[in-house]
């Protein structure tokens, strides 16, 4: 079912684009999913901590933190256990796609990516599937 989920999840939005992540997340407003943003690194961590989402779209070129930082922090965090993590870059070079395999980033986007393979991999998330489709 295109474009509407049978439940929302909480999703934060982390892109130092304000635009993108405006974009983005009025988008999946559209799609019934409750969304915060935050535009760098710091304010990603604090957005998680009191936001408790349950995915992450996060840009990996940010300010302050990297999302690579930003995910290995996550990750280090017993509370954030089982949250989908998408990184997101305007890079598809294989070393980054390993460095974000293994800072625990789940899905590894290139910009720009299709909105609807994202919500193929939230609605994978959502209803608990293991692996993310292609």
């Amino acid at each position: 079912m295109r474009g509407h989920l049978a439940t929302s999840l909480r999703v934060l939005i982390v892109d130092d684009s304000v635009d993108t992540a405006s974009s983005l997340g009025a988008l999946l407003r559209l799609w019934g999913h409750n969304v915060e943003l935050a535009h760098d690194g710091l304010s990603a961590i604090e957005a998680a901590a009191s936001f408790r989402p349950e995915a992450v779209i996060l840009d990996i070129g940010l300010p302050q933190l990297d999302g690579f930082e930003v995910a290995s922090r996550l990750r280090a965090c017993p509370e954030f256990e089982g949250m989908l993590i998408v990184g997101s870059s305007g890079y598809s070079r294989e070393s980054d796609r390993r460095r974000a395999n293994e800072v625990g980033i789940d899905v590894y986007l290139v910009k720009p990516f299709d909105p609807f393979r994202l919500e193929s991999i939230l609605e994978s998330h959502r209803v608990g599937q293991r692996s993310i489709p292609a």
